[in-house]
């Protein structure tokens, strides 16, 4: 062994600087000196968020950190980042790079078609108290009973 660690990514900061290689399946991104990422800003908590590899992808957890975790500009308590994903930890930004299917990925198309079936009916039908009316029904409330 040569004593290298495989690399699973890398976080790039926005406007320039040294990547961060993402050398665990799960880092902790903080100011303080015991954290995995280093990040050493004052505005940046102690254990600020926490990136871990679920399924080939990354995912961002905030950690009730004082001045939040944002991806592509939307503060996340948690979320799923695909590559070329900007996060921004405080105020500082980073792209996150790596490539999916060399982390086993599982396909992104399943996630769509379940997106579809839960999407594609109304919120009582999801909930099983109403049925998909069929092509021939009318609109509007089901029939009474006797007419």
């Amino acid at each position: 062994m040569n004593g290298e660690s495989q690399i699973y990514g890398e976080l790039l900061p926005v406007g320039g600087g040294d990547p961060i290689p993402l050398l665990k399946t799960t880092l902790v991104v903080g100011r303080r000196e015991s954290v995995d990422i280093v990040l050493r800003f004052p505005n940046v908590s102690g254990q600020h968020c926490e990136l871990s590899l679920v399924d080939g992808y990354w995912t961002i957890k905030d950690l009730r950190s004082s001045n939040g975790t944002k991806v592509n500009g939307v503060r996340v308590s948690e979320q799923r980042l695909q590559p070329g994903d900007k996060l921004s930890i405080a105020k500082h930004s980073y792209e996150i790079s790596y490539d999916p299917s060399k982390l086993g990925a599982i396909p992104v198309a399943d996630e769509k078609s379940t997106s579809e079936a839960i999407f594609g009916r109304s919120l009582l039908e999801s909930a099983g108290l109403e049925h998909r009316r069929s092509a021939g029904a009318p609109s509007g409330r089901p029939p009474r009973p006797g007419t």
